[in-house]
């Protein structure tokens, strides 16, 4: 476990960083720290900036005295503290909530509580629009632990999706939903057979957070289904966190080889790879340098090729029905489907009107059957063909389906 704390020069004193020794914590009991702070948002909203992502955000609340924890228990120490939402009231008023219907704000909450996260994003509190927690990707991790290989488990990915859909829903509470960001390796290839189903698995994935209640977030590549890079050697990779990871499983028993999959599998640096537009050097991105290797895939996987393929189109569907249909973009969420092994559903309603969204999660078809109600509603869309409502129907591999009900 990394030492929290490094030297400050040749004073004889220590300074807290949470993360990275770059990366200091700041002393946010301090009132001039805090005014430093809101000056900084101030002069970006100044600029005409109306849009702030706050990373770790809950982590700010440090206790007035900062004990030792036990190993592995640190972070109760210094997540989610009450005093957390008093600076976030505070930034929001000294900034952003001076005019905050124009602002659009997100909290990247870490290790984050449902309870927390509806104080964070109630209107009526004046924190944040919506906040990110990270639960339902640590669904593929042995024991918790990361640097490991294991398939996900769809009953706990299932379970954490419905409880903070209902809590947050039932409680005005607001989530930024997402499958990728630049810590995490591609979703396509922890959670789709991507050799056989890469067109199908990322429509399903798209459908099933941006038709869901909360802001869905696209991230870069996501959109034309890239995938991780697949490298050929630990010279290939420059994330910190990895190759200190590399070197722990190595010191830990695995051979390198063993080592080298699960790094291959679990780096940051599968999402951070250039975005591939098209078919030449570097996929387009530049003539020079890159900061990482393009992905192998570019050759197959690229904007040029992908701009009027199943998937790009498929998003700018999912997109158009948020814009077009209140009920996608502002409807309540309730499970649907709870003890099925394969298929996350779920209702949204809003009004007179019910949407029913179903997702296989796995490349073997599913029959399901279909609620009585919504055997008289519509296709609203899918990512297969020729689907037609019935007391029961058969989901093939990765497919999702949304039934709407009203008009």
């Amino acid at each position: 476990m990394a030492v929290p704390w490094s030297p400050f020069g040749d004073t004889g004193k220590y300074y807290l960083h949470l993360f990275d020794p770059t990366q200091a914590d700041l002393d946010w009991r301090n009132p001039h720290v805090r005014k430093e702070l809101f000056q900084v948002v101030n002069f970006w909203k100044d600029k005409g900036v109306r849009g702030f992502r706050f990373d770790v955000i809950n982590l700010i609340g440090k206790d007035k005295v900062l004990e030792n924890c036990p190993i592995d228990d640190g972070k109760p120490a210094y997540t989610d503290k009450p005093i957390v939402h008093d600076y976030l009231r505070l930034l929001n008023r000294e900034t952003f909530g001076q005019r905050e219907a124009e602002f659009m704000t997100v909290g990247e909450m870490s290790a984050t509580t449902i309870e927390n996260c509806i104080l964070y994003t109630v209107p009526e509190r004046h924190e944040l629009s919506m906040a990110f927690n990270f639960h339902h990707l640590k669904v593929d991790y042995e024991d918790g632990q990361k640097w490991t290989l294991k398939d996900f488990d769809f009953e706990a990915l299932k379970n954490l999706f419905h409880t903070w859909g209902k809590e947050m829903s039932e409680h005005d509470g607001w989530s930024a939903l997402f499958w990728n960001n630049h810590d995490q390796p591609r979703a396509l290839n922890r959670f789709v057979d991507v050799k056989n189903f890469r067109n199908e698995g990322a429509t399903m994935l798209a459908a099933s957070i941006h038709l869901s209640r909360g802001t869905p977030y696209i991230y870069m590549g996501e959109e034309i289904g890239m995938l991780d890079p697949d490298y050929d050697s630990m010279d290939d990779y420059a994330d910190i966190e990895s190759l200190n990871a590399y070197q722990i499983l190595l010191e830990e028993g695995k051979s390198a080889a063993q080592a080298f999959e699960i790094i291959q599998a679990k780096s940051r640096d599968n999402s951070r790879t250039p975005m591939q537009w098209d078919t030449t050097e570097n996929a387009g991105f530049t003539s020079g340098t890159p900061w990482l290797k393009v992905g192998k895939s570019y050759p197959q996987i690229n904007v040029e090729r992908e701009i009027k393929g199943p998937i790009f189109t498929f998003y700018q569907k999912l997109i158009a029905l948020r814009k077009e249909l209140p009920l996608v973009a502002e409807g309540t969420y309730k499970p649907a489907f709870e003890d099925s092994q394969q298929v996350y559903a779920f209702e949204r309603e809003l009004g007179d009107k019910k949407l029913l969204v179903l997702n296989n999660f796995y490349a073997t078809p599913i029959t399901v059957d279909i609620p009585e109600a919504y055997q008289k509603g519509q296709v609203l869309i899918s990512n297969y063909d020729t689907v037609e409502v019935s007391k029961q129907l058969e989901l093939q591999a990765y497919q999702t389906l949304a039934i709407l009900l009203g008009k």
